[in-house]
C-alpha cells in the first residue's frame, strides 16, 4: 500500500463504482435510495462525510433482483458483485467491488477465496407489517442471522450477553435455523398496503432499522460530490427520524479521517497482496 493514499482517494473509487450502478439503475428503471451515513453526507456535506470511507444504498429485494439481471446483462469488466449466498462467513447484504483495486478488512484477511476490491454496500430493505409482535419476531429472527454470521468469523463479542450468545450458538444447528429465520425476514415483501419498511441485518438498534413506508415510496436526484444519486423524496424526514439533529457534527475527536481496511490501495489489485 501507498503510504501517501488517503481516505479521499478511496472515496474517489467509491464515487467511480455508485456512478456505475447509478448509471446502470437508471438505464433500466431500477430504483435504489442512498442510506445512512451515505444520506447524511450527501445532505450535511454534499458528498461525503471527509472522514468516512464506505457508500450505502437501501435496494428491496424486487428491485435487487433486476439489478442483478441488468448487472449481468451489462457485463462489466471492471466490476463484479458479490453476494452473502456466494460468500460463506457473509451477511445479508451484496457488495459491487471494483477490480484493480485492494480493500482487505481484517475480518476477512485470511479469505483468499473471496474479491477484496473497494465497494459500495446494496443493503436489502424489507417490509414487515405494522403488528409489533411480528416486527419484534423478525427484528429477533435478523439479530440471530446477524450473530451467526458474525460468529463465523474473527469478530468480537463487544459485551457479556453477546459473549454468551456466541457460545450457545455452537451448539444449536445454526444453519437451519438461519433458514428458518430468513424464510420470514423474506415473507412480507409481497405486501401492498399496511406496511412499513425494516433493515435489521448487522448492528441496527428496532427503532433505528424500521422505517415508515413513506420514506421510501419515491426516489429523487440527491446532489452528491459532482453527481447526482437517487434518494428518498422525503430524506430530511429520514434522516431526522434516523439521526435527530443530523446537521449537527460530531466531536473533533469523531472527525478523523481513516480508512477502516488493513490493507487498501486504489491502484493495485488485491491479489497482489494476497500471497503477502
Amino acid at each position: 500500500m501507498n503510504e501517501k493514499q488517503t481516505v479521499r482517494q478511496v472515496q474517489m473509487k467509491i464515487l467511480e463504482t455508485i456512478k456505475y450502478i447509478d448509471r446502470l439503475c437508471r438505464k433500466y428503471n431500477i430504483e435504489y435510495y442512498i442510506m445512512g451515513g451515505t444520506a447524511l453526507g450527501a445532505i450535511r456535506h454534499g458528498g461525503f462525510i471527509p472522514w468516512d470511507d464506505d457508500l450505502d444504498i437501501f435496494m428491496t429485494p424486487d428491485q435487487y433482483r433486476k439489478f442483478k439481471l441488468a448487472f449481468k446483462k451489462d457485463n462489466s469488466s471492471q466490476f463484479v458483485i458479490q453476494e452473502w449466498k456466494t460468500v460463506k462467513k457473509y451477511l445479508e447484504f451484496a457488495k459491487v467491488r471494483m477490480n484493480g483495486t485492494t480493500f482487505i478488512e481484517e475480518v476477512f484477511e485470511d479469505r483468499k477465496d473471496m474479491h477484496h476490491g473497494i465497494y459500495v454496500d446494496i443493503m436489502i430493505l424489507h417490509k414487515v407489517p405494522r403488528n409489533k409482535f411480528i416486527q419484534r419476531l423478525v427484528y429477533l429472527e435478523s439479530k440471530f442471522v446477524t450473530l451467526y454470521a458474525l460468529s463465523q468469523r474473527n469478530w468480537k463479542p463487544k459485551t457479556k450477553l453477546q459473549g454468551f450468545v456466541l457460545k450457545t450458538l455452537k451448539v444449536l444447528p445454526c444453519q437451519t435455523i438461519a433458514k428458518i429465520c430468513y424464510k420470514r425476514i423474506y415473507k412480507y415483501d409481497n405486501m401492498t398496503k399496511n406496511y412499513m419498511y425494516c433493515y435489521w441485518i448487522t448492528p441496527a438498534k428496532f427503532n433505528s432499522g424500521l422505517f415508515d413506508a413513506s420514506f421510501f415510496e419515491k426516489p429523487i436526484d440527491i446532489p452528491f460530490e459532482d453527481t447526482k444519486l437517487l434518494g428518498s423524496e422525503k430524506i430530511k424526514e429520514y434522516l431526522k427520524y434516523r439521526y435527530g439533529d443530523y446537521m449537527k457534527l460530531p466531536s473533533k475527536e469523531a472527525q478523523i479521517a481513516a480508512v477502516h481496511a488493513k490493507i487498501f490501495d486504489v491502484n493495485k489489485d488485491y491479489k497482489e497482496y494476497l500471497g503477502d
